[in-house]
């Protein structure tokens, strides 16, 4: 089976939790071909390279979403005013809250880059900025959008472009030939999914660990430019509910991002609640070890954020001290926002001033401040298996990561009630309320003091997590949607059916025909092109033969490039 798998700023970079469960999906399936159509969000992401990609991906292609975008196209009177009634029903649906004029919109500016090559200028031009102006002031739009300004319009429009870029992308004679289409998030990484769905039938599949549009939301949520924020808060909305009205199959990481999915549209016999897939070997050693860490030490993991309410938990440990002195605080930063750091220090240096024993001993703060990879922790199940319990503050959280391979380590755990927190605890740890120090002080402090208590939480802990949140669950699950979506997909426009070619069409290896020399094209002329070899050195034969060597190319427009498929 081909899977063409989408990705937004995540697998094949080396960066990045999404990258994880994308490699783990594809190498836990080889008897599939994969196919990568990935988005980058950054230079620097680019720049710290790929990871090295299993045999069964055969081909990569790649396009940035950050680079400056310019065509160079120019458009006849005719192209024009096509490009401006459908970006006209576009805006129109973004501003009113209408899904039609969206849709319609949306596909018809897809029509369009398919014929022209692309639309990028055209989405920066004047002609762009005054629809949306007319739009933000048409009857039906809201409030804070009739507020928008030149500076909002052109910035939105500026980010509009970049997010409609895939509508110009070069990637769809390629991605309409595989049997399902796997989008690995929400939003513009869904787009050429959607695309590939409309025009060519192809099933697709959407997978949302954390929804998108949520944090689109949080994202935008500092009150500035309130007008481009409502602009882009809209346009997302609507596409999440375009994507989430002709997906063949959604599967949220949790029923947190599930009840989102819901509410923006999405129909329950479409939906399937498929959990991450982790690594459990990598937490087996701390995880089976009879020692159940400093039963005096609490633990905690994580990017140290504003989201992570690690000043909620530095005034929860001073309730903790006050109760039981000897207790210390270890904070395991994963990354870290900078001046919220320094905060948190200055924070914990003024709650807990340098302890000494005697009059010539160096004083030792009972807050401290680690990096895991170091001499003493060399990997998250050594900072795990520090303490006895290990807590979580947020007030914002998806998919709790860092709680689960707690519960791989077979920990005890203290978590603030958000996001899937309940749903992955399942019982086997302590929930409190957000922004409570005092409650999360006296959870804790009930567990330092009954370390039986403690212990049969981590052994369940660890069940429940072997059970729901391993890779082979996770593939397991994948492998089942797959071969639902090839069986009940929908037929495609040319009539073809599934399994319609035979395995043997596609043959690893190259051919016998030197590569220097001239391809007979089905006419009998000479082509000029090869086929186009993948990871493996696979290349398309059979009934395909002179269209494939031959490689027709599209015009590719600056922003649209293909990443060469890794020679041989």
């Amino acid at each position: 089976m081909r899977i063409g798998l989408l990705t937004e700023g995540g697998y094949p970079y080396a960066t990045g939790e999404a990258r994880l469960w994308c490699d783990r999906l594809v190498r836990g399936l080889p008897q599939h071909e994969f196919e990568l159509y990935a988005l980058s969000r950054s230079a620097e992401q680019e720049e710290r390279g790929r990871v090295v990609l299993p045999e069964h991906v055969t081909r990569v292609w790649t396009a940035p979403l950050w680079a400056p975008a310019d065509d160079g196209r120019t458009y006849n009177w005719r192209e024009r005013r096509r490009f401006a009634e459908r970006f006209r029903e576009l805006v129109r649906g973004i501003c009113a809250g209408e899904a039609e004029p969206f849709a319609a919109g949306l596909y018809g500016l897809a029509e369009l880059a398919g014929e022209q090559g692309g639309l990028c200028a055209a989405l920066r031009s004047e002609t762009a900025v005054r629809a949306v102006e007319s739009a933000c002031r048409a009857p039906g739009a809201s409030r804070t959008v009739r507020t928008a300004q030149v500076p909002d319009l052109l910035e939105f429009v500026d980010e509009l472009e970049r997010a409609l870029r895939p509508l110009s992308l070069d990637w769809y004679e390629e991605l309409g030939a595989v049997d399902v289409c796997h989008a690995a998030a929400g939003g513009v990484a869904a787009l050429p999914g959607l695309l590939a769905k409309r025009f060519f039938g192809v099933p697709l599949l959407v997978t949302e660990y954390g929804v998108r549009l949520r944090a689109h939301y949080l994202e935008h949520s500092d009150g500035t430019r309130p007008a481009v924020h409502a602009l882009l808060a809209a346009f997302h909305t609507r596409l999440a509910g375009e994507i989430y009205a002709e997906a063949d199959f959604l599967t949220p990481g949790n029923a947190h991002a599930r009840r989102w999915q819901e509410r923006c549209g999405a129909r329950r016999d479409r939906l399937r609640t498929v959990y991450p897939g982790m690594e459990a070997d990598r937490f087996a050693t701390v995880g089976e070890a009879a020692d159940s860490g400093d039963p005096d030490t609490l633990v905690w993991v994580g990017r140290v954020e504003p989201a992570k309410d690690l000043i909620a938990l530095l005034h929860a440990f001073a309730e903790v001290r006050r109760a039981a002195p000897h207790t210390r605080l270890r904070i395991f930063a994963t990354g870290a926002a900078t001046d919220y750091l320094a905060d948190c220090r200055s924070l914990a240096a003024q709650l807990f001033p340098d302890e000494a024993a005697d009059a010539v001993t160096v004083g030792e703060n009972p807050v401290t401040f680690e990096e895991i990879g170091g001499p003493e922790v060399p990997s998250p199940a050594d900072a795990y298996g520090a303490g006895r319990v290990v807590v979580l503050s947020s007030v914002i959280e998806g998919f709790p990561i860092t709680l689960a391979e707690a519960m791989f380590c077979g920990r005890a755990t203290v978590s603030t009630d958000v996001g899937a927190v309940c749903e992955v605890i399942g019982g086997t740890g302590l929930v409190v309320p957000p922004r409570n120090p005092r409650a999360l002080a006296d959870a804790c402090l009930s567990l330092l003091r009954d370390p039986a208590r403690a212990q049969r939480l981590g052994a369940a802990a660890r069940a429940r997590a072997l059970e729901l949140f391993t890779i082979e669950q996770n593939v397991a699950a994948f492998r089942e949607i797959y071969l639902q979506l090839l069986a009940r997909g929908p037929a495609r426009p040319d009539g073809e059916v599934p399994f319609a070619q035979p395995p043997e069409a596609r043959v690893p290896g190259h051919w016998t025909t030197p590569t220097w020399a001239p391809v007979p094209d089905s006419a009998g002329a000479e082509g000029a092109g090869r086929g186009a070899v993948g990871a493996t050195g696979a290349v398309d034969a059979g009934a395909e033969t002179a269209q494939t060597l031959q490689t027709p190319q599209t015009p590719q427009t600056p922003q649209a490039s293909q990443t060469s498929e890794a020679a041989v």
